[in-house]
């Protein structure tokens, strides 16, 4: 059989080799190097991060990720557990041969693993992007056996492997689409075809409507013709304007919309609650964090929810006279967050938070409090809303977002703490390092809070009264989510 195998892969590269193929010696030749060590794919990665948003990023990363498994495989067990010899280049016109030849073995093709990869990896997080990568993938691979260097076997196992690879990090690190809808149970939410009786705030304050982005209302009026769009402008008390939109929707007898970040869908949020109106979230802001956990990636997926009735309900976190969705914290990351709204006018949102948390991770000092009862000195006291998970134990992205605890994290002081938990982050030790303290709960008493500290809870920073505690409200408003999630 292995014979019979080696002598049509020698008569396949024979065929390749012996054949004009009009334009290719133009192309497949520079188009083998440019793949040379995954420079043609960490280039379109970097593309598709900074031009795709959210999805891009994480099609991106999913991307060189299983490029980074294929390649490791390759080199460590592939090259060395079948030592075949690179075909002779005698048959292959010399227009065609690569000017370096590599002087690895031959089984399996390394380009081939690492093209099949990167498009299986973006495809199994965005599939129409990885259909679009799949003429580029295939031409990468077939170059290999036309410039000389690999057999038609060679070719074949590898993309066989980096598709594998692929598959193997979904595994690891599921895709969206794998992961159990968010947000139970569902709600009763009005139908509103077009979004008649859908009356959507729209702040002009947001953190991308700052930076350059486009006018939201004909983004808005795409996808929800008969809506009826409120503007709240840059000087503007959001809270006065989704007040009035409630009390219109109220009388519509139709539901709120507000199109901003996480700040401005807290304040939108607390409205809806108390009018008793399920809520509507375009997502408009830098982060957007809720409206990503609810599924929701763009407008157009809001539209879908509002036209189906697709309503869930979610828990909010009340205190001291405000409302939470997301995350509430004390110690390190207000002070992150107040740095990076700072400078992110001048350089951006994503750089802005780098170099942000890069100065408070030289310049912050412990808080001294009492939480629930016991006197502690904390770097940073975080409380989500519903249950945080990621790889390792950083928060990351909830998929309940009703199951009534608070997930409290705090990173204590002490002798060399950052060092201990950064080293702890690099060995993957993380969930264990005595420095975290982490918990479920219901309800969270924090006392003794000096005066001046700020806090932060969903983006927004204000001062920490002396005393607090956060108390869930389960299940208290309905959100649209996107049907079938």
């Amino acid at each position: 059989m292995r014979k019979v195998m080696s002598s049509w892969d020698r008569a396949v590269f024979a065929k390749v080799a012996g054949r004009h193929w009009p334009g290719g010696d133009a192309v497949l030749p520079r188009l083998s190097r440019v793949a040379d060590h995954g420079v043609l794919w960490l280039g379109v990665a970097a593309g598709a991060a900074l031009l795709g948003g959210r999805p891009g990023r994480r099609a991106a990363l999913r991307g060189v990720a299983s490029l980074a498994v294929a390649s490791a495989t390759v080199n460590t067990l592939g090259k060395r557990s079948v030592r075949r010899v690179r075909p002779g280049l005698d048959a292959v016109p010399v227009i065609r041969q690569l000017t370096r030849q590599p002087f690895t073995t031959s089984f399996p093709s390394g380009h081939s693993a690492s093209a099949a990869a990167f498009v299986t990896g973006v495809a199994l997080e965005r599939p129409v992007w990885g259909l679009a990568l799949a003429p580029l993938a295939a031409s990468v691979c077939f170059s290999r056996v036309y410039t000389g260097v690999h057999y038609p076997g060679d070719v074949v196992a590898g993309a066989l492997l980096g598709a594998g690879a692929a598959f193997a990090v979904r595994g690891v690190v599921p895709t969206r689409g794998q992961l159990a809808p968010p947000a139970r149970p569902r709600a009763e939410a009005p139908v509103l075809p077009g979004g008649r009786g859908l009356v959507v705030v729209a702040n002009n304050g947001s953190g991308q409507r700052l930076q350059g982005r486009a006018d939201p209302v004909p983004e808005i009026r795409a996808v929800l013709p008969d809506s009826e769009i409120v503007e709240c402008a840059p000087d503007e008390s959001p809270e006065k304007v989704l007040e009035a939109a409630a009390v219109r929707a109220t009388e519509l007898g139709g539901a709120l919309g507000v199109f901003g970040g996480d700040g401005t869908v807290n304040a939108a949020a607390a409205v809806a609650a108390r009018h008793g109106l399920a809520l509507a979230v375009l997502p408009g802001g830098t982060y957007n964090h809720f409206a990503h956990d609810l599924g929701i990636e763009s407008s157009a997926d809001t539209a879908l929810a509002v036209e189906a009735g697709e309503g869930v309900a979610v828990d909010m976190v009340r205190f001291d006279g405000h409302r939470f969705l997301n995350t509430f914290s004390i110690g390190a990351y207000p002070e992150l967050v107040r740095v990076r709204e700072r400078w992110a006018p001048r350089v951006g949102a994503w750089p802005a938070g780098i170099a942000a948390a890069v100065h408070v991770l030289r310049t912050s000092e412990p808080v001294e409090l009492r939480v629930e009862g016991r006197r502690r000195r904390v770097w940073l006291l975080f409380a989500g809303n519903c249950t945080y998970r990621g790889v390792g134990a950083a928060p990351v992205r909830r998929y309940d977002l009703a199951d009534g605890v608070l997930d409290v994290r705090m990173v204590l002081g002490g002798r060399l703490a950052r060092t201990r938990l950064l080293l702890a982050a690099l060995s993957g030790a993380l969930r264990h390092s005595p420095v975290l303290r982490s918990d479920r709960v219901r309800r969270l008493t924090v006392e003794e809070v000096p005066p001046g500290t700020p806090l932060a809870y969903d983006g927004e920073v204000c001062p920490a009264p002396r005393s607090l505690t956060l108390e869930k409200e389960n299940e208290a408003l309905v959100v649209y989510r996107l049907p079938g999630r």
